[in-house]
């Protein structure tokens, strides 16, 4: 076997190899187009089949009509304070009595008139200031009755606020966490979809460098094959 032959077998053999070479990248081209495109595909499914933007503060209610007007449980309960009547009658019936007795004891004993009057006089003392006490004790007693009755109108009243600001608070509670949960689905649903978003823009350009590579390789290997058929040509070519 010559040299030439020897030559153009090696040569032939290396462009059969660029050739190869040349074809596999090629498929591996296509299959990078193919992923390609399935992964675009894959996106913008991903993005068609976005969440829509929520407000997660839209059944948020107005909690005012949970608190009430209670002006009209107020009283004044000194408002109809009576005045004790009845210790004047009684200080009045006393006094007469007395009067009376004091005339009763004149005739039976025949008594001066001064002593008599300042016997009756005593006794009608004596009285008023019976009746006297008795009609402050009344009176106090009754203004006892008032404040009582405004301290516990009060505790009431207060007691119905303190109730009514927790119904309002819980209320207000309750739809915080409402919207919080919401904020938290919709935050959990979009991470989810920009995540699967990330992978699929992840694979076109994985695709895209796989079809850069495929071209280089194809091209170096054309590349290659030109130049051992050149390099055969001008081995040829010397030995002419």
């Amino acid at each position: 076997m010559g040299v030439v032959t020897a030559a153009a077998i090696v040569g032939g053999a290396a462009v059969v190899g660029s050739a190869a070479t040349a074809i596999g990248e090629h498929q591996n081209k296509q299959k990078a187009k193919g992923a390609k495109a399935r992964a675009e595909a894959e996106l913008e499914s991903i993005k068609a089949s976005r969440q829509e933007i929520i407000n997660p503060y839209s059944e948020t209610k107005d909690l005012s009509s949970m608190a009430k007007d209670l002006s009209d449980q107020m009283s004044n309960p000194f408002e109809n304070l009576g005045v004790a009547t009845q210790a004047a009658k009684i200080k009045m019936e006393q006094a007469d009595i007395a009067l009376a007795n004091t005339l009763d004891t004149l005739a039976a004993t025949g008594a001066s008139a001064g002593g008599a009057t300042a016997l009756a006089q005593a006794a009608l003392q004596s009285k008023k200031g019976i009746a006297a006490s008795i009609e402050q004790q009344e009176a106090q007693n009754e203004k006892l009755r008032a404040q009582g009755e405004q301290a516990l109108n009060a505790q009431k009243i207060s007691e119905q606020q303190r109730l009514q600001s927790i119904a309002i608070s819980e209320g207000q509670r309750l739809q915080a966490a409402d919207a919080a949960g919401k904020q938290f689905e919709f935050q959990t649903r979009e991470n989810r979809t920009n995540a699967d978003l990330d992978r699929a823009a992840g694979k076109i350009a994985q695709a895209q460098q796989a079809i850069a590579d495929a071209n280089a390789a194809k091209s170096s290997a054309i590349m290659g094959g030109i130049g051992v058929v050149g390099s055969i040509g001008a081995a040829l070519a010397g030995k002419t």
